[in-house]
C-alpha cells in the first residue's frame, strides 16, 4: 500500500458522515450533501486515476487472517471505478430529493451514508470475506430505510426484500465456503488465474467431488435476486413501490447494480465453464425477464410500479449481453462481437442507474404536489400548467426508452450489436421488450402530460429554481453520456479485453 489509501478514504467517508448526521439533528441533510458531495468528487478522482491499460488500479492489500484466507484487499478497474462514480451520484441525488424527511432525520441520513459506504465497499474488495461484509452491509440500511420509512405496506415489502435478498446471500455464501475448503483462498485475482487454467473445476472435484455445477448455481441464485432474474424478481415491485421514493432511487439506481457487477467480477471469472453449460436456459430466463418486465409495466397503473417493472426489463439487457458472451470465442467477429456486448452491458449499468433514479425523483416530485397520487389514469394535462416538470421528465423518459442522442441509446445499441453476432433468436425475442418499452413511456407522456387539464390539477406547481438547478446537471449528464459515449467507454474498453483475456468458457 503505497501514499494515501484513496479506496479505503472512499468508504470510510460514508461511515463518518453517518456518524455525523445522527449527531446533527435536523441538520443532518446538509451534512449528508456535503458528505456525498465529497464522495463524488473523490469517486471521480479514483475514475482519472485508472490504469490504460484496463488492470487494477490504486491497490491496497494487507494481511488480516492470513490462515483463513482473509485479506484485506482492494482495487478498481474500470468496471468498479465506473460504479464508484454512479453510485456516488445516485447517493447524492438521493440525499438532494430527501428533502421532506422529517422524523427522525439523522436516522434516516445516516442508514442512506451506510449503504453508499456498502456499496463503495461492494465494489472495491477483491478478497470475498471483505467483500461479503459490505454486500451484506448495504441490505441492513435499505431494509430499516423501507421499514420505517416507507409506505402503507412498507412492513410486509421490507420484509420480503430481506428474506429473499438473505436467501441470495446463504447460497453465496455456502458456494464459497466450498471454494476456499478446495483453494485455500478467497481472493478474487487468485481464484481467477485458477479458473483461466482449470485448475479451481481439479481443486474443487478433487475436495469434494464433482459438485462445481452447483457451486455455481449458487452463486447465479446469489446473483439473481440481486439484479433481479426472473422469476427472483417478484420482491422488487413490493419494495420500489412501498420505500420512499428517495431509497427507491438507491435501490433501483446503485443497489441492482450489485448483481450484475457479481455477475462480472465473480460468477463469470470463475465459473465460466459452467455458465457456459447452462448458457441456453439462462438466456431464456434473460429474455423473459427483458419481456416479461415490460409487458409487467405496461400492465400497471401506479407510476412507481410501472418503472419498477421497466427496471427489470432494463437491468434483462444486462443479463442478455452477459450471458450471451459466455461462448468461446473462436474467431476475430466473435471476439469483437463478445467485447460489444461487454461494453454495452457496463455503460448500460451506468446509464439505466442515473435514468431510473432520475425518474424515481420525478415521481417523487409529482407526488408531493399531488398529495401523494400515482395513479396514471388520475392525471392529465400537466404539461400545461407545469412545462418544465414535463419537459425535464420527457427526456428522462425517452432515455428509458432508448432514443437516439440520449444515454439509454448507446448501452443498448452496444449489447444488440454484439449479441445478434452471438445468439440471433435471443436477440430477435427481446427487441418485442423494446416495442413494448417504447408502448409503456408512450402512454405514460400521453396519460400524466397530455390532453385536458382535470380542475384538481390547474394549477399544479412547476418545478421551482432550487429543483431546476437540481435536475439540471443530471439531465446534462444524459446529453453528454447519450452525445459522447466514448467519454466512459474509451476507460471502459481497455478493462472489457482485459476482462474477456483472462475469462475461460
Amino acid at each position: 500500500m503505497n501514499g494515501i489509501p484513496v479506496l479505503t478514504v472512499l468508504t470510510v467517508l460514508p461511515v463518518v458522515g453517518a456518524a455525523l448526521a445522527l449527531l446533527a439533528g435536523r441538520h443532518a441533510r446538509a451534512v449528508a450533501l456535503a458528505t456525498t458531495l465529497a464522495s463524488v468528487a473523490l469517486a471521480l478522482y479514483v475514475w482519472l486515476q485508472l490504469p490504460a491499460n484496463g488492470a487494477m488500479g490504486l491497490v491496497e492489500r494487507a494481511a488480516w487472517a492470513p490462515s483463513l484466507g482473509i485479506e484485506y484487499h482492494l482495487g478498481v478497474d474500470g468496471l468498479g471505478g465506473l460504479m464508484l462514480v454512479l453510485s456516488a451520484i445516485v447517493t447524492l441525488m438521493s440525499v438532494d430529493a430527501a428533502h421532506r424527511v422529517h422524523r427522525q432525520p439523522g436516522l434516516y441520513f445516516g442508514l442512506v451514508l451506510l449503504l453508499e459506504a456498502g456499496l463503495f465497499g461492494s465494489f472495491t474488495a477483491l478478497n470475498f470475506f471483505h467483500w461479503f461484509l459490505f454486500w451484506e452491509l448495504s441490505l441492513i440500511p435499505a431494509f430499516f430505510l423501507i421499514k420505517l420509512w416507507g409506505g402503507a405496506k412498507r412492513g410486509p415489502a421490507a420484509t420480503q426484500f430481506f428474506v429473499y435478498t438473505m436467501a441470495g446471500s446463504v447460497a453465496l455464501l455456502l458456494a464459497f465456503l466450498a471454494v476456499f475448503l478446495s483453494t485455500g483462498s478467497m481472493d478474487f485475482p487468485h481464484l481467477t488465474l485458477l479458473a483461466s487454467t482449470g485448475e479451481l473445476e481439479q481443486m474443487v472435484t478433487a475436495h469434494l467431488g464433482p459438485v462445481t455445477l452447483w457451486l455455481a448455481v449458487g452463486v447465479l441464485a446469489g446473483f439473481a435476486v440481486k439484479v433481479p432474474i426472473a422469476p427472483f424478481h417478484t420482491w422488487l415491485p413490493a419494495a420500489y413501490a412501498e420505500a420512499p421514493s428517495p431509497v427507491t432511487m438507491l435501490l433501483t439506481g446503485a443497489m441492482s447494480k450489485m448483481g450484475v457487477y457479481g455477475l462480472l467480477r465473480i460468477a463469470l471469472p470463475l465459473f465460466g465453464p459452467q455458465i457456459a453449460q447452462m448458457r441456453t436456459p439462462l438466456l431464456v430466463l434473460a429474455v423473459v425477464t427483458v419481456v416479461m418486465g415490460a409487458w409487467a409495466a405496461a400492465a400497471q397503473k401506479d407510476l412507481k410500479r410501472v418503472f419498477a417493472y421497466s427496471s427489470v426489463n432494463h437491468l434483462g439487457y444486462c443479463l442478455l449481453g452477459i450471458f450471451a458472451l459466455a461462448v468461446p470465442a473462436v474467431s476475430a467477429g466473435a471476439q469483437a462481437s463478445q467485447a460489444a456486448a461487454l461494453n454495452g452491458v457496463i455503460l448500460q449499468m451506468f446509464n439505466h442507474g442515473i435514468t431510473a433514479a432520475a425518474l424515481f425523483w420525478f415521481i417523487a416530485m409529482i407526488q408531493e404536489r399531488s398529495g401523494g397520487e400515482r395513479n396514471i389514469d388520475h392525471f392529465g394535462g400537466l404539461r400545461k400548467p407545469a412545462p418544465v416538470l414535463a419537459g425535464l421528465m420527457g427526456i428522462a423518459l425517452f432515455s428509458s426508452l432508448g432514443l437516439p442522442g440520449l444515454n439509454g441509446f448507446v448501452g443498448e445499441f452496444l449489447i444488440f450489436r454484439g449479441v445478434f453476432s452471438l445468439v440471433w433468436v435471443a436477440a430477435t425475442v427481446s427487441v418485442l421488450g423494446l416495442l413494448v418499452t417504447a408502448a409503456v413511456i408512450l402512454t405514460v407522456i400521453q396519460k400524466v402530460f397530455t390532453g385536458p387539464v382535470p380542475e384538481q390539477w390547474a394549477a399544479f406547481p412547476d418545478l421551482h429554481g432550487g429543483e431546476r438547478l437540481a435536475m439540471a446537471p443530471v439531465i446534462g449528464l444524459m446529453l453528454l453520456v447519450g452525445l459522447l459515449p466514448q467519454l466512459i467507454v474509451d476507460s471502459v474498453n481497455p478493462t472489457v479485453v482485459n476482462l474477456l483475456a483472462h475469462w475461460r468458457f
